[in-house]
């Protein structure tokens, strides 16, 4: 199974992996240089918080082995996929009881911006087929794809 990892000592705050993020995702085609940062509807599936000492901290879904996310949701939209190791998520399931952003112990998980209805979370860019955009874009290379 693949996981991302974080050295959170290397992480400059740069927000480049958050950026990627919101490019990977977004809904209309276009560059990195089009893309509306003040659109809601683009939203990083990932976070850096700045802390009071000035260092930062990435935080991602983990993908856990025992993810408190899945066990809480009571609609099934959220599963485990034995076989990659890797938490989905299926809107069309979803109730929007949000029991999986109040269970998620590392607070990845949230509702959506626009809407309210959905949630946010990190899907390891499996649809592009490739590592995820965010470990790409990363020049300190703080976070990194790994086997375990």
């Amino acid at each position: 199974m693949k996981r991302i990892m974080i050295d959170a000592a290397k992480c400059d705050g740069c927000k480049s992996c958050s950026i990627a993020c919101m490019q990977a995702h977004r809904k209309d085609e276009g560059s990195v240089y089009t893309l509306d940062l003040t659109d809601i509807a683009n939203e990083s599936r990932n976070y850096i918080y700045k802390n009071p000492d000035g260092s930062y901290t990435p935080v991602f879904c983990r993908h856990c082995d025992q993810p408190e996310c899945v066990m809480s949701c009571m609609s099934g939209a959220l599963t485990k996929d034995e076989k990659t190791g890797h938490v989905q998520y299926d809107e069309k399931k979803c109730g929007s009881c949000f029991m999986c952003v109040m269970n998620c112990p590392y607070g990845v998980l949230k509702p959506d911006d626009s809407t309210n209805m959905k949630v946010i979370k990190c899907d390891f860019c499996i649809e592009k087929g490739e590592e995820p955009s965010c470990v790409k874009a990363c020049p300190k290379q703080a976070i990194w794809v790994e086997e375990v």
